[in-house]
Parts: structure tokens; sequence; C-alpha cells
């Protein structure tokens, strides 16, 4: 291999930035608001089957759990700093319970930096969690389970130059390098990946007929599939019909390399869509469009509306990923994002209406992220066409956030990718699979201490070459109480079913009672 000098000054570059964007960041100028909030729970679980096995090989246990974590914040006119970890440690009352765990850990982190203002900026991110290795076996929601879950960890670090050119137009250069590691046992395997963005966008001095113009180009190396190349090139135009309607259009170019199935033929050709937007008030939005890619038709569609109490949104993509884009980049619906946006009116200012989000969903016991589509590892090009729609209801005493989504994969690149994820038998398990489910998560607030809450969740999954299915169902209620401002307790009874693993077409069932303490300092 033969590195140029162009080569070394660019990796020199990008060894410095961050010592340089450090440094700016300690300027007086810089210096952030922090806070450090740690944290610990404290669990009993009662599971008639802790370890997700088909109901003759059932074997309860209590679970002894101790969870420390700590939450760190920063915030300035540079500097936007997020992060979260979590330890926990498992003890059981029954040694002869297999497939479990001695201890989890979780992880995420994200920050946004200004270098330089109206120039130079920073991203980056990490993140560690768990993940499905099959769709057609027992989630690993439960952090003592070991059956179908490895062990994510992420992380993403993108310089990037942005400014503006007058009212003429905005351009942005962005680099970015990223790694998504799944250890070598599961067939996953680790990769690294550099990607090459350039973005120009129009400026108020068209406000009739914007345009636009954006080129990316990403390498990526991967522990089981090797090198591969990605390019993508778009320009598009958009035209003010009225004050609440615009017209869209793009042309563009795709080129991927992969090998390609016989079904999926080409890895590269032109696009074209065209479509709308209309956005008659600060309430409600529509985009949409309709248009062909070098895998065949495609389109998009993205509606939100909303009122003083509640949210709705619809959601329609079309688009080529892979499972460690998807690790990358989540499509999970985001509690937070959507009862912030019911609140805006209510309490304009972000900051105050942010405490008071975090601390509604610390109080009802609500998730991160609302359930959606199970993700699980493949290292193939896949095509992912997902329906979802969410709504967010929130009464005088009571919240409802509800999900219902339709997502679809089809393999593009060969199964022999994947050979050391699946055996022979079930190499063409991922090759076309559906997905069809539903989930909602309803508290009501008893009184100003005390709350009820439940979540359902529900989903099929089926591969529709093999005819294997996996109906996952689960079910939990409890009681949420706040003993003082730092202390909340909680009882929960929880119900679950699915399939047993992907060579074992039995059906598990767990049954559990779950008391927990939860003490922020």
């Amino acid at each position: 291999m033969t590195i140029t000098t162009a080569d070394l000054s660019v990796r020199r570059v990008l060894r410095l930035t961050p010592l340089a964007l450090a440094a700016l960041l300690l300027s007086n100028e810089a210096q952030a608001d922090w806070r450090i909030t740690p944290a610990i729970q404290l669990r009993e679980t009662y599971s008639d089957n802790p370890s997700n096995q088909p109901d003759d090989q059932a074997r309860g246990s209590f679970i002894s759990e101790a969870a420390p974590s700590i939450g760190v914040t920063g915030t300035s006119s540079r500097l936007k700093f997020r992060a979260s970890a979590e330890w926990r440690k498992f003890v059981y009352s029954n040694d002869n319970v297999a497939n479990t765990r001695n201890s989890d850990r979780r992880y995420q982190a994200a920050a946004q930096a200004v270098g330089v203002k109206d120039w130079l900026y920073l991203d980056a991110s990490a993140g560690g969690s768990r993940q499905a290795v099959s769709a057609f076996g027992p989630l690993p929601n439960n952090a003592y389970t070991a059956n179908n879950g490895a062990d994510i960890r992420t992380w993403s670090v993108s310089p990037y130059l942005r400014h503006q050119f007058g009212s003429t137009a905005s351009a942005t250069a962005r680099y970015t390098r990223d790694s998504v590691e799944g250890g070598r046992g599961n067939g996953f395997g680790n990769s690294l990946s550099s990607m090459s963005t350039v973005d120009v966008v129009s400026g108020p001095a068209f406000p009739d007929l914007g345009w636009n113009l954006n080129y990316s180009h990403q390498d990526m190396n991967a522990q089981n599939t090797g090198k591969t190349t990605t390019e993508n090139s778009l320009a598009g135009l958009q035209y003010r019909a009225t004050s609440h309607l615009s017209l869209t259009s793009s042309v563009g170019y795709d080129s991927y390399e992969y090998k390609a199935t016989a079904l999926a033929q080409s890895t590269r050709g032109r696009s074209w869509s065209g479509g709308f937007i209309w956005q008659p008030s600060t309430r409600t939005r529509v985009v949409a469009s309709v248009g062909h890619r070098y895998f065949g038709k495609t389109g998009s569609f993205d509606a939100s509306y909303r009122t003083p109490h509640s949210v709705w949104t619809l959601n329609y993509s079309d688009i080529i990923t892979t499972s460690r884009q998807q690790f990358l980049l989540p499509a999970a619906v985001d509690t937070a994002t959507m009862l912030d946006q019911m609140l805006v009116t209510r309490y304009p200012d972000p900051v105050q209406r942010q405490q008071i989000v975090q601390a509604y969903i610390a109080q009802a016991g609500l998730p991160p992220t609302l359930p959606s589509a199970v993700p699980y590892l493949s290292n193939r090009y896949l095509r992912n066409k997902r329906l979802q729609g969410s709504a967010t209801l929130r009464g005088a005493r009571s919240t409802l956030l509800f999900t219902v989504f339709k997502d679809r994969m089809n393999a593009l690149s060969l199964p022999q990718e994947d050979s050391v994820l699946l055996p022979s038998q079930l190499s063409s398990l991922n090759n076309d699979t559906s997905q069809l489910g539903a989930s909602a998560n309803f508290d009501y607030r008893l009184s100003s201490r005390s709350a009820a809450h439940a979540t359902v969740y529900g989903v099929n999954i089926k591969s529709l070459q093999t005819g294997l299915t996996n109906d996952i169902r689960q079910l939990s209620m409890g009681l949420s109480s706040r003993f003082d401002t730092k202390t909340i307790g909680s009882l929960d009874l929880r119900h679950s079913t699915g399939r047993a693993g992907v060579f074992d077409n039995r059906d598990y069932h767990e049954n559990a009672i779950v008391a927990t303490l939860s003490v922020q300092y």
C-alpha cells in the first residue's frame, strides 16, 4: 500500500484537530456549566425463567442487583456535552440457571463543540449497549440474560468546517471517522469507516428558488467482509409555489461496492425524485417525495401535527443501510423528544423544558426510547422500507405514548457475507424479513408523589423465504413512589414470551416481580 504526502497531511490534521479544539474549549469564553449526577439502583427480582429458556427447561431464581451510574452534562456558548454510564452487578439465588450474566455495562456520550465560530466545529459520540444477535430469538431487554445478546460498542469523531457566504449560500465540509465493535465471538466482528461529505445550500438571496448540492464518499474496512467504498452525489431544487407550499426535485448518482445477489443485480446508478413541503402552520408539517434509485422505485414521507396536549407523527423511508449504520444512527422514537415537542408552547425556555421532561420521565418510569422494529446483526447491505407512526397524548393526570410500525428488510449483498453469523442451512434466513408491531406506554399520576404505569409491546417477525416466525409479547405494570427529592421506589410485574432461539422453534415464557429503589445524589 502506498501512502501519499496528501494522505499523511490529512492524518496529521485529524490527529491535531482534537488537541486544537481542546485548547480552544479551555479558554475563558468556553468555560461550561458542568453538572455531575451520581446515582444508584438497588433491585430485587424474582423470575421464573431468567434465561428465557423453553418452558420445560425453565429454572426460577431471585436476582439481586446493584447498579451505580453517573451522568455528566456541560453547557456553554461553545460546548454542549452529555454523557451517562451504568454498571450492573447480578447475584443469583439459584446456581443452576444457565445463560445468565454476572454483570453488564452501558454508556452513552455526545458532544458538540465550537472551535472557531462560523468556521470550525466538532461532533463526537460514543456508546455501548446490548443488541439482539438474531431477530428470531429472545430480546436482550433483561440485562442479566445472555441468550441471543451481544455487546455493541460504537464511537464517532467528526470535525467539520461551516461557513456562511453572505446571503448567497452556506457550505459544510465534514470528515467522519467511526467504529462499530461487536466482538469476534458472534460473527459480526469489528468495522472502521472514514467518510467525507460536502454540502452547499442556497441562502436567503434565493427566496423562491432554493438549491442544494451534496457529495459523500465512504471507505469502510470490516473484519469479516473486507474493504468497501460508497459514493453518493445529489443536486436538488426547491420552488416556493405559495407561502405554505414548496415543490422539490433532485437528481443524483449512487455507487455502492458490494457483491450483489441475483435479484439485486446492480449496485450503482442514477437517481431522481420529486415532491413537496407543505407547512400551513407551526404545528403542522408534511414532507413527501417519490422517485427512483438504482434498486427500484422509492419514496419518503414525513408528517407531524402538534396540539397543546398531543403530538402525532407518521414517517416512511426507503433507504440502503447496514446493521452498523443502524447502531450508529438508531431510528427509535425518542421519548424525550416527543414530550419536548408537546410542551414547547407551555415552557418556551428550552433548558427549563428539558429539566421538566427529564424529571417526568424518571418519575413515570418511561423508557428513553419507544420500542420499534428489532435490529439484528448482519454484515450485508440491506434495503430497509419502514413505515412508523407515533402519538403522545397528555391529560391532567396521565400520559400515553404509542407507536405502530411495519418494517421490511431485503438483503442486497450475498448471503456468504453472513456465513460466520448463520449456518449454511439457514443462510437465507435474513434475505427477506418483515416486522409488524406496536407499543404503548401509559402512566397515571395518583398523587404528587406516586404514579401507576403500564407498558405493552408486541411484534411479529417473519422470514419470508424460510417461513420462520417469532411472536414477541411483553407486558409490564406497576407502581412508583417518590419518597423525597432524591429517592424513588417502584414495584413491577412483568410477563414476556417469544421464540426460544433460531434453532429452537419452541416458545419461552417469563413471569417476574421486580422491586427497585433508585437514589440520585
